[in-house]
This record gives structure tokens, C-alpha cells and sequence, in this order.
């Protein structure tokens, strides 16, 4: 039976965001460097900048009415305040503002005047709000106060224009019609027809006419707007002070460090994440070892009380014990993508433990003859046995038929371990014929079989050995593993005839502490050797809520038979 590993939707939005955010916070030093940058030019733009002063004055713009007072008269009546807006900036103001400002003794130009004005209309007024930034408050309310005016002025002559130049009209209509008045008048005297008295009559209301148009124009108000508000001198300066700047300083920072550990995401080439590992890898995600205090002291974790390590392994272990594909075989081949094999040799050993703890029949075979150490790690643990009677009758004293070790686990029970030894032609040791009668014991019942080989891509052993041993378990620090690393292991492993069962993730090595360095120093500061040191807490292992994650499970009664 061929097991069915779920796959991840790829489409599953909120994990997916989980995932690119907590893989973004694995690089804290750059959002960190971002952050301080932030900062520090914050408070250089605080500190190094000019202060600059904003003075302030509203003016109401009106239109030339004849009776403000009527019923019916509105004063925005022909108004369009975006043109006035426009008006208000233009150069015409400008210079008649720089003019006045001239008379009282600041020579400034118009250009330059302007610059530093901002018009702006609230909402449904007819308000014009004249904002001027100047080097001192003084400055600023005698210009603000002066472009304001010269606005002012400006519309006013502007409308004064405007009348003068309908009255002209009015009056150039109106001269040709007196002459003709005149002339008829004239006719009327020497006994003119009726026709010549009512045309007489007619230029009369024409002239009339015109005559109250040019004294309605002359009547008009022509007053173009008020200053409400006057400008006034501020008393402190414009803009962001320290606090705020230094708070978008730090918004800033963090977006640029954001950004930077996108980037560094972005050409990393190590595993991201468990999601990317489970995918890169083809295979499940079986555990992940916490950290623990003390646990480079020895090699076996099963059997120290209260090890969080240990309860870590007893998973693998019963996750294996119910993998279809191991349950199988029971065969188990244990391996790191490259580098040293400290870590994998270490769970070989523990997960050989585990079993044995089951009641299962355990055999460890060192498979690493380049650079063997189990045996030397689990140290007074391993008693040399006799060989089975077939290993002492066909072998010749070499490995893997030169010894055997039993591995006694404190209240676990114990293992047989081949410890590997240095040879001339590791490739041919490790295609011999012992080697696959010692694997062919995993076929007896309640028998278990871990071979622990040399890393699979630094060498070519874990390869020779997949076609005798299918199951394969790759060891690995996800900071340190490559995604190109598990596609290829993978790849190397299904052409060589096995599969993978998973991977176990450890945590690397971690720099020591003070007072694990120096423990003697550490009992002095602690009062002395008087009375036993208390238990280190372990480490909890980080948990990421990645559904790949090992859970904890239960300890059932295997369905196995004992020998």
C-alpha cells in the first residue's frame, strides 16, 4: 500500500501569508538595521532642517452687487471660485503684492513671493484661504497679509474695468440716438407729419433706456471681498516636530526592512519553510528536535527522565512503526544531505532505542566506514558481544562480520549494534554478501533494522545501500539545507529503486553559554557544590502551526509480534 501524503493547497491564501511573514521575521537583524536607518534620518531631518513659519488669512470673495439688502441678491452671484483659486496665484498678484512689499522695505520678487503661498478653498464657501511659509513669523503675516490684499485689489480693479467698459458701450449707443432727438425736434417746429412725432417718440424710451442702464452700473457696489480673518504672526514653527518624525522615521525603517528581507527571502537558497521543505523533499515532514540543555552530554536521549527529546523520538518512532511503506520492511536508512553525520548518527541511535522500548528486535548497523564514531559516542552504553555463529563461520574478521556491540537503554531495554570500522574499499564492504544477509534479518518477525550511512551527497554509500534498504530518512538543519539539496536527494533516491519516509529536522549546533562552559565557575556563583544543581529546563521546541508538523501522539500497543 502505497501511502497518500496531502499536499498543501497552494491556493490556501491565509496560510500562505502566515508563512511569507514568519519567513520574512527570520531575518530580525535586517528589519532591525532598517528600523535604526529610519530613525537616524528622522531625526537628521528634525534636527538639520530649517524651522519655517505659516501665517494665515481667509478672505470672503464677493460679487458687484447694486442692493445687497434685496430680497433675492446673493452675493456668489457670477462667482466661480476655481478661477478665483487660479487668480490668487497668478503672477498680477504676485506683483503688485511685491510691489507693496517694496514700499515697506522687502525686496522680494514675485516669483520668489510666490513660492512660498499655498491657496486653498474650503468645501462649499466662497472662502480663499491665503497659507504663506516664511524664515520668521513676521515675514510670513506681512506677506500673507500683503498677497491678500493685492487680491483684493486686484478683483476691484478688475471689476471697476468691467463697468467702464459696459458704460462706454451704453454711451457710444447712446450719443447717435440725442443727434437724431435733436434732429426730429427740429422737424416738430416747422410742422412735421404725426410719423415724425412718434419716431420722436421712440429714440426718447430708447435713451431712457440706456440712461438708467449706465446709472444702474454707476450705482453698483463693487467692493470685491472682505478679510475676515487677518493674518497674525505664528508663534511656533511649521511642520513635524522631533516625536513625529522620528515615528514615520521608524514606519519608514521598518517598510525598508521589509523590503531588504524580501530581497534576502527572495535569493535565499536554504528551505524557507516546512511547506517548502515537504515539497522541495516529496516526502512528510516526521519531527522536529527541540533544543535541550544538556543534551550534547550523550548520544542517547531515551532513558534521561523528563527529555523532551526523548518524548520528540518516541513520535518519529510511532509514526514510522505505522508507515505503511517501513511497516512493510522494516528497514530504515538513516542519512544527512552532506556535511558532518554528528546529528544523524544521533537519531539512528535514539530511534533504535525507541523500537527497542517497543519490544522489537534492533539491530544499528554503522554503515559510515569513513568516518566511524557511534560506537565511541555511546561510550560504556555499547558491550561487545559474540557474533552470530554465520558471521563467525563465512566472515573473515572484517566488517560488518568483525563484531557486534548490545546497547543497553536504561529502562528502555537494548539494541545490537555493528559498529563500522575503517576498511580499504568501502564500496565493496558495502555491496558484500554479509551485508545483505545482516539487512535480510529485518524479515524475521518483530525485527527492526537501522542502517545509518554516510551523508547521500558527499558520498556515494547511502546510494549503494537504497536497494537493500527502501526506506529512507533524511536528517537535516532546515537553515542550513539547500531546496536544491532535497530535489536532488530525491531525485537520487527514486532512480535508485527507494522512497523517502520523511525528514526529521534538528537544530543545529548552538553557541555555548557562559556557565556551560565554565560550570565549576557556575556552581561558585550559584553557593557552592553543597547540594545538587537544580534540572535545566529544556528548550520547547518552536511550534509554527504549519499542518506538516509532527503531533503529538499517543502510545499505543503496536500491532507487532514479538518474538
Amino acid at each position: 500500500m502505497t501511502p497518500v501524503n496531502r499536499v498543501l493547497d497552494d491556493q490556501d491564501e491565509p496560510a500562505l501569508l502566515r508563512d511569507q511573514f514568519r519567513q520574512l521575521l527570520r531575518y530580525r537583524a535586517l528589519l532591525a538595521v532598517g528600523v535604526v536607518i529610519g530613525l537616524i534620518g528622522g531625526g537628521y531631518l528634525a534636527l538639520s532642517g530649517e524651522d519655517t513659519y505659516t501665517s494665515t488669512g481667509e478672505v470672503l470673495v464677493r460679487s458687484a452687487i447694486s442692493d445687497p439688502f434685496a430680497s433675492g441678491a446673493t452675493a456668489d452671484k457670477g462667482i466661480n471660485i476655481g478661477s478665483e483659486r487660479q487668480t490668487a496665484v497668478s503672477d498680477t498678484v504676485g506683483t503688485l503684492a511685491a510691489g507693496t512689499l517694496l514700499k515697506k522695505g522687502d525686496d522680494v520678487a514675485a516669483r520668489e513671493l510666490l513660492a512660498g503661498l499655498q491657496v486653498t478653498n474650503p468645501p462649499n464657501t466662497l472662502t480663499l484661504r491665503f497659507a504663506y511659509t516664511g524664515a520668521t513669523p513676521e515675514q510670513s503675516r506681512t506677506r500673507a497679509e500683503a498677497l491678500a490684499n493685492a487680491y483684493l485689489a486686484h478683483r476691484k480693479a478688475r471689476t471697476e474695468e468691467s463697468i467702464k467698459n459696459i458704460s462706454d458701450g451704453y454711451r457710444a449707443q447712446l450719443d447717435p440716438l440725442e443727434e437724431k432727438r435733436d434732429l426730429l425736434e427740429k422737424q416738430i417746429g416747422v410742422g412735421a407729419a404725426d410719423d415724425v412725432t412718434s419716431a420722436r417718440a421712440n429714440i426718447i424710451v430708447s435713451i431712457s433706456e440706456l440712461s438708467r442702464k449706465i446709472s444702474e452700473l454707476k450705482a453698483l457696489d463693487t467692493t470685491p471681498g472682505y478679510l475676515n480673518k487677518k493674518p497674525v504672526a505664528p508663534t511656533s514653527p511649521t511642520g513635524p516636530g522631533l516625536p513625529l518624525l522620528l515615528g514615520l522615521g521608524g514606519v519608514v525603517g521598518l517598510a525598508l526592512g521589509l523590503l531588504l528581507s524580501w530581497v534576502r527571502l527572495v535569493f535565499d537558497p536554504a528551505v524557507r519553510s516546512t511547506r517548502e521543505l515537504v515539497r522541495s523533499l516529496g516526502a512528510p515532514l516526521l519531527g522536529t528536535l527541540p533544543r535541550e540543555r544538556g543534551a550534547a552530554e550523550s548520544v542517547l536521549a531515551i532513558g534521561r527522565g523528563g527529555s523532551r527529546l526523548a518524548e520528540e523520538y518516541r513520535a518519529v518512532a510511532f509514526r514510522l512503526a505505522y508507515d505503511p511503506s517501513f511497516a512493510e520492511s522494516r528497514r530504515l536508512l538513516v542519512t544527512a544531505p552532506r556535511g558532518d553525520n554528528e546529528e544523524a548518527a544521533a537519531a539512528a541511535a535514539n530511534l533504535a532505542a525507541a523500537f527497542a522500548e517497543m519490544g522489537r528486535d534492533v539491530l544499528l548497523v554503522e554503515a559510515d566506514l569513513r568516518t566511524p564514531s557511534l560506537a565511541r559516542a555511546l561510550g560504556s552504553a555499547a558491550h561487545e558481544v559474540r557474533p552470530p555463529r554465520w558471521a563467525a563461520e563465512e566472515g573473515d574478521g572484517s566488517w560488518p562480520t568483525g563484531g557486534r556491540a548490545n546497547v543497553d537503554v536504561p529502562g528502555s531495554g537494548a539494541f545490537a549494534l555493528i559498529p563500522g570500522t575503517t576498511v580499504d574499499n568501502v564500496p565493496r564492504a558495502l555491496t558484500s554478501t554479509p551485508v545483505g544477509r545482516i539487512v535480510a534479518e529485518a524479515d524475521r518477525p518483530g525485527s527492526v533494522v537501522i542502517v545509518l550511512a554516510p551523508p547521500v551527497l558527499s558520498y556515494a554509500d547511502a546510494v549503494a545501500l537504497v536497494d537493500r534498504v527502501e526506506g529512507v530518512m533524511i536528517v537535516c538543519d532546515p537553515r542550513a539545507v539547500h531546496r536544491s539539496d532535497l530535489e536532488r536527494i530525491r531525485e537520487i533516491i527514486g532512480a535508485s529503486g527507494g522512497s523517502v519516509l520523511g525528514a526529521l529536522l534538528h537544530p543545529g549546533r548552538r553557541r555555548l553559554t557562559r556557565s556551560e562552559r565554565h560550570p565549576k565557575s557556575a556552581r561558585r556563583r550559584t553557593g557552592g557544590g553543597g547540594g545538587p544543581a537544580p534540572a535545566a529546563e529544556p528548550d520547547a521546541p518552536e511550534i509554527t502551526g504549519d499542518p506538516t508538523e509532527t503531533l503529538g501522539l499517543r502510545s499505543l500497543t503496536l500491532p507487532a509480534a514479538r518474538r
